[in-house]
């Protein structure tokens, strides 16, 4: 072999080492960022001839596994969606109180139904005592509050997840326009054939941002374009000036309804806020618009059935700030007026004016065979007269409405706004049964939504691990592969001074 070719493949071998401790140089740097998949300096020999030709350094690759990634992007969006929906419900879960503390202090719905029937029980065996009559009221306002307080969480939840969708959109337009960007650049640097692995890193961070947004479904194309699609088709344009997506910001109230009063999230002026699923932008969607109006439905038909049923005994004692009763006129639009009741629930301000009311009755009941029995309001039968508190507690408070006939069932289908929504019971058993029922569902649907979150989480981890397995940077291996590289460049180095040595000395014999 020839002097010459010897420093020409010694030399191709130096650039070959620096290419390669470069790109393990990255890999270091770059252990612990997101979406970062470990790169490989691409080296061949070359041949000439047949003989040795020295070492050719190609287009440094990263080491993926596609199907792998998408699982695990999939998974992001899954996780994500749980992460924002239990964060989002997790205030609701402690208004409803401890159902482990003792009774009449847990703070539970029924508990509170429970102090007002306990109230009802003492002023039964002293109808005259005012003190008496007073604990009534407080009990029932004390009720009504924990209604309230409740209520206006779901509406305050229900703003938080409009305000986070609205992040949400933004983020996802901002991920979009970066995986356009990158893409731009790829297929540049692939059509000039320069290595595009550090650009395609950093799309995958772009694309894992994404993809913890929303449910979405990525294709590289043959020159390195990256399609992006939601879960269901619909295509996202990663090449917009402003953002492809488009929404805007909206006060949430017990009265709004998306697409009536909240804006819709639009492509193109399209409306596609139904294609938006999974991720946070799609949990945070559902929250708004299902999850918490639903809760908010059950809350207003309890509210509705508890405030009927001591009506029609003779009592009013439950209505909205203007004495009026859910449909009569005073509260919140159809269903029945019953939309919004639970929001503004309290005790009826005539009866508060006048405690003994509530020993006496606020109205005359005629009698029917398939509702209450008949009623007189007590303006001459004595003040230690019961009849009134005998019936609350009797029937008001009971599975029925009088001796052999059930309660009327409460509102449970048609509920909310538009009417598409439901409550967890139908009706018939006593106020206590139903707010226990009420509290059980909800409490059932977040405990859901916790358990879901701790096993996708795990599963989330497992295909973490295994993308990790294929494409994460083990700093030991890779700092192990440093020093194999810098002993091999020393190696190089030497056999290059030594021809160059053997050069001068057969220039020194020839001169």
């Amino acid at each position: 072999m020839s002097l010459s070719s010897s420093l020409s493949i010694a030399s191709s071998g130096l650039s070959a080492l620096q290419a390669e401790l470069a790109v393990a140089s990255q890999n270091v740097a770059n252990a612990g960022t997101a979406g970062y998949a470990k790169e490989t300096a691409s080296v061949s020999s070359r041949t000439s001839g047949g003989q040795p030709g020295g070492v050719l350094t190609g287009l440094t690759g990263r080491v993926v596994d596609t199907a792998l990634e998408a699982s695990l992007y999939a998974q992001n969006a899954t996780v994500a969606a749980l992460i924002a929906t239990n964060t989002n419900l997790a205030p609701i879960l402690a208004l409803q109180g401890s159902t482990s503390s003792l009774p009449g202090i847990s703070g539970t719905l029924s508990d509170t139904v429970g102090n007002l029937q306990t109230s009802l029980i003492s002023l039964e065996a002293d109808p005259t005592n005012a003190a008496g009559q007073q604990a009534v009221l407080a009990a029932a306002g004390s009720l009504a509050s924990n209604i309230r307080t409740t209520a206006n969480a779901y509406q305050t939840q229900r703003q938080t997840a409009q305000d986070a969708a609205l992040d949400d959109v933004a983020t996802a337009n901002a991920s979009l326009a970066s995986i356009g960007s990158l893409s731009d650049r790829i297929a540049q640097g692939r059509i000039t054939g320069i290595s595009t692995a550090d650009l395609e890193n950093q799309r995958a961070v772009a694309m894992t941002s994404l993809s913890n947004v929303l449910s979405v479904q990525f294709k590289e194309t043959a020159n390195g374009d990256m399609l992006v699609s939601t879960a269901n088709g619909l295509s996202l344009p990663t090449r917009s000036t402003e953002g492809p997506l488009a929404t805007s910001d909206a006060t949430v109230t017990v009265s709004s309804v998306y697409p009536d009063s909240i804006p819709a999230i639009t492509l193109d002026g399209r409306d596609v806020t139904s294609s938006l699923t999974g991720g946070a932008l799609g949990a945070n969607i559902v929250l708004r618009d299902t999850t918490l109006p639903t809760m908010q439905a059950e809350l207003d038909s309890f509210s509705q059935t508890l405030a009927s049923r001591f009506d029609s005994q003779g009592l009013t004692l439950f209505t909205d700030g203007s004495g009026n009763l859910p449909g009569s006129g005073g509260t919140g639009p159809s269903p029945a007026g019953q939309v919004g009741f639970a929001n503004v629930i309290q005790v009826n301000p005539a009866v508060s004016a006048n405690p003994s009311i509530v020993r006496d009755g606020s109205h005359d009941v005629t009698g029917t065979t398939t509702g209450a029995s008949g009623f007189t309001v007590n303006a001459g039968r004595g003040t230690a007269d019961t009849t009134l508190i005998d019936r609350l507690l009797d029937f008001t408070l009971g599975a029925q409405v009088q001796l052999g006939v059930t309660q009327p069932s409460a509102s449970s289908t048609g509920l909310g706004l538009n009417g598409a929504l439901s409550s967890p019971y139908s009706g018939g058993g006593s106020l206590t049964s139903l707010a226990s029922t009420l509290t059980g569902a909800q409490a059932s649907t977040i405990n859901q939504v916790t358990t879901g979150l701790a096993s996708e989480t795990v599963i989330q981890t497992s295909l973490g691990a295994k993308v990790a397995s294929v494409s994460g940077v083990s700093v030991d291996d890779e700092m192990s592969s440093i020093v194999a590289l810098q002993n091999a460049y020393a190696a190089n180095a030497k056999v290059i001074a030594a021809v160059q040595s053997m050069f001068s000395a057969l220039l020194n014999a020839t001169n």
